[in-house]
């Protein structure tokens, strides 16, 4: 019996090239069924899809198998579902991609924990050799390709910098799985079943005009901080300009270090310029012994500055206005959205606002634990590939 709060959406509207459902049915089978039926084609090249980590997942992994035998089918955990049904939680929501505009081709790489740079870069060039044979046409100016990793695996750095040079200009984004606020089990899904300590490349080639983009809605304050004692290989920061991490976070943000939680590392993270950019370094938790945990590498000695969040409403839609006037009406884009953004648009009030902009511009994805762009490991961004209707000129997507 379905429940009657579930829902089944297709966004009103499925181009010929792309697909997207969303279902919140509470079973897991009828949330694999529903999301069947909105994305079902003659021909798709691929399938991908995200899921709350809620659901019974040997279910959902039966039921992908029945229902796309012998299809590519990818997909991960996540800490919150983007689709036609808007920005929720417990849910299942994807798209398949048609094989009359995409080729796609996908591998896995296992063993996060023991990663081998060398055996990521072989990965990455042997999906590029099946790539080029699928599709002779392909070539960097209109392919692209999507990560989807571990979120606990503390590898994204590593795992994206050494694809991203293996795949050259071909441009990369991703997303890190999650399981909610749980930080305990997230994983990705690759030939049947889901994985944890793994990562999942898939490559598409299309000749339909695409964009990879980032962006964020923080400003950056003249605060400074130094990490002076840091475990870099758990990415836990202990000490902050030589004293008790929590302790100095919290008074350069005014709290009591017993009030600090999620809404204020959202609110006010600590940002670390890179070549003259500036990039999040989310804080994770905060530890029993006052230790900070992050989402992204960090070590003694670098230097953070303090961020302020902005209107994340309006960086939302005007990230999108600005795609439609690069790419004409957007098709589909994959969306990997921070996690810390959903808890901001939760806290102030603008999730149905921001979930419509997304059903209006046909994104599909998740709340990730962390983000990929270009082969940087990057938190607190809005990141994703957006692709528009044919006719239009083509970017290099980027």
């Amino acid at each position: 019996m379905k429940n009657r709060n579930s829902r089944s959406a297709t966004g009103g509207k499925n181009s010929s090239s792309i697909r997207i459902a969303q279902s919140c049915a509470a079973d897991p089978r009828e949330a694999v069924r529903e999301f069947h039926a909105g994305v079902k084609s003659q021909q798709p090249a691929l399938v991908t899809f995200f899921c709350s980590s809620e659901y019974d997942l040997d279910a959902i992994a039966a039921e992908m198998r029945r229902l796309f035998a012998g299809l590519q089918v990818v997909g991960c955990t996540t800490a919150g579902e983007i689709g036609p049904a808007g920005y929720r939680e417990h849910s299942l929501a994807g798209a398949s991609f048609q094989a009359d505009s995409f080729h796609a081709v996908a591998d896995i790489l296992t063993g996060l924990q023991q990663f081998v740079a060398a055996r990521a870069y072989a990965l990455a060039q042997a999906l590029l050799q099946r790539l080029e044979v699928s599709a002779p046409g392909a070539r960097p100016e209109n392919s692209f390709a999507l990560l989807m990793i571990d979120g606990l695996s503390v590898r994204e750095e590593e795992v994206a910098h050494v694809l991203q040079d293996a795949l050259g200009k071909l441009p990369l984004i991703g997303g890190s799985a999650g399981d909610g606020m749980k930080f305990a089990k997230t994983q990705v899904y690759f030939d049947g079943h889901f994985h944890t300590d793994t990562a999942v490349l898939t490559l598409f080639s299309t000749p339909l005009p695409f964009k990879a983009f980032m962006t964020e809605h923080f400003a950056v304050t003249d605060e400074r901080m130094m990490v002076t004692e840091a475990d870099t290989a758990h990415r836990i920061v202990r000490e902050i300009n030589g004293r008790p991490a929590l302790q100095e976070y919290a008074r350069l943000i005014g709290i009591d270090p017993a009030q600090v939680g999620s809404e204020h590392f959202a609110a006010s993270p600590v940002v670390v310029r890179i070549g003259g950019t500036d990039y999040v370094r989310s804080i994770q938790k905060a530890n029993a012994d006052g230790s900070l945990t992050f989402y992204c590498a960090i070590e003694t000695g670098m230097v953070l500055r303090l961020g302020r969040s902005g209107d994340l409403e309006r960086n939302v839609a005007q990230t999108f206005e600005q795609l439609r006037e690069t790419l004409g009406p957007l098709q589909g884009v994959i969306a990997c959205d921070c996690i810390f953004r959903n808890l901001e648009m939760t806290r102030c009030g603008v999730k149905q606002q921001v979930g419509r902009i997304f059903q209006n511009n046909h994104a599909v994805g998740f709340s990730t634990y962390g983000e990929q762009y270009l082969g940087v490991h990057i938190n607190q961004t809005f990141t994703g590939i957006a692709i528009g209707a044919p006719g239009r000129p083509r970017h290099d997507g980027q």
